[in-house]
């Protein structure tokens, strides 16, 4: 069986073929119940609780595959990421194990596939503006990856530790006409052609009110219903696509708290992500209308992604 690290995976997972083997996935479609939840205690030492996520996928003869997610959102101030995950991925025909692979690379480059892959069918063409909300291990990811699918020449980056949005702007001050990391979110928001949010919050970071005409906002970070990234004028303002419907409806919480508020409701959710890859429903509609997706992650991403390592990783 096969070991591939972090290093092997970022380096096989370039996203023009991530975002095509995605976009080939949700067309062909696969085998992948909601993702497995369960809530886990306080550590005994105290702080935040956790959570244990168990995400299946398969195509029936094919491959199987499966990732163990967990997330401690209290693993910053012990210098590690807030979500680690293993995935394996096992031949569909006899279930025997091909590969171990590093699943928090494998999340994050399938993760911010996604978006991009959504942003393919829902951002303007001339988008090339962008503004990230959050510092984590996704955004660096969500940078690039919106930059491959639209002309991004433009970065803000807002975090609430002003010191990481600086560090992270340092990273792609070569790659970007212009890259700086700012204070002023509200402001920052109102000048984006596409806005990016990954972090967990669980009070609102973008707010409707401050979205210009035209933008494209992508919400990555709140994956619990009692978490949530946009309040609800956001979700009132913009047609909203999801990445699959049923992930959405159970787990989105900037989705169940805005239909709960009464501002739309689960048939106001104008697709999914196989609905777009399909052709089933149109994307952006004009250049001002305000589009919003909505990821909480599916294991169908999960397969693509690894499927796609374990073949370059074999490849002669």
């Amino acid at each position: 069986m096969l070991h591939l690290d972090a290093e092997t995976v970022r380096t096989r997972l370039a996203f023009p073929p991530l975002i095509d083997s995605l976009r080939a996935m949700f067309r062909a479609g696969c085998a992948a119940p909601v993702r497995h939840h369960h809530s886990l205690a306080a550590p005994l030492g105290g702080g935040a609780a956790g959570d244990l996520l168990l995400m299946p996928a398969w195509q029936a003869g094919q491959h199987i595959g499966i990732k163990i997610v967990t997330v401690f959102p209290d693993n910053a101030t012990r210098g590690l990421s807030a979500v680690m995950a293993s995935y394996v991925l096992l031949d569909g025909e006899t279930g025997k194990p091909l590969a171990f692979i590093d699943g928090e690379m494998l999340t994050v480059r399938r993760t911010a596939a996604a978006s991009a892959l959504a942003a393919d069918y829902l951002a303007r063409d001339d988008a090339h503006r962008l503004t990230m909300l959050g510092t984590g291990a996704l955004a660096p990811h969500l940078i690039e990856a919106h930059a491959s699918v639209r002309p991004i020449d433009h970065v803000r980056i807002w975090g609430r530790t002003p010191e990481k949005a600086v560090a992270l702007a340092d990273r792609f001050k070569d790659r970007f006409t212009t890259v700086e990391a700012i204070t002023d979110k509200s402001a920052a928001i109102a000048a984006a052609d596409i806005v990016s949010c990954a972090t967990l919050s669980a009070d609102p970071l973008v707010h409707g009110a401050d979205l210009g005409p035209g933008t494209h906002v992508d919400l990555v970070g709140a994956f619990r219903p009692d978490l949530r990234e946009s309040d609800d004028q956001v979700i009132a303002r913009g047609r909203v696509f999801v990445d699959t419907r049923a992930g959405a409806l159970a787990e989105a919480g900037d989705l169940i708290q805005a239909f709960a508020a009464g501002v739309a409701g689960p048939e106001d959710i104008q697709g999914d992500l196989f609905d777009l890859c399909g052709g089933d429903t149109p994307g952006r509609q004009g250049a001002a209308e305000i589009t919003v997706f909505k990821s909480v992650g599916t294991a169908l991403e999960d397969l693509a992604a690894a499927i796609l390592t374990l073949g370059e990783a074999t490849a002669p």
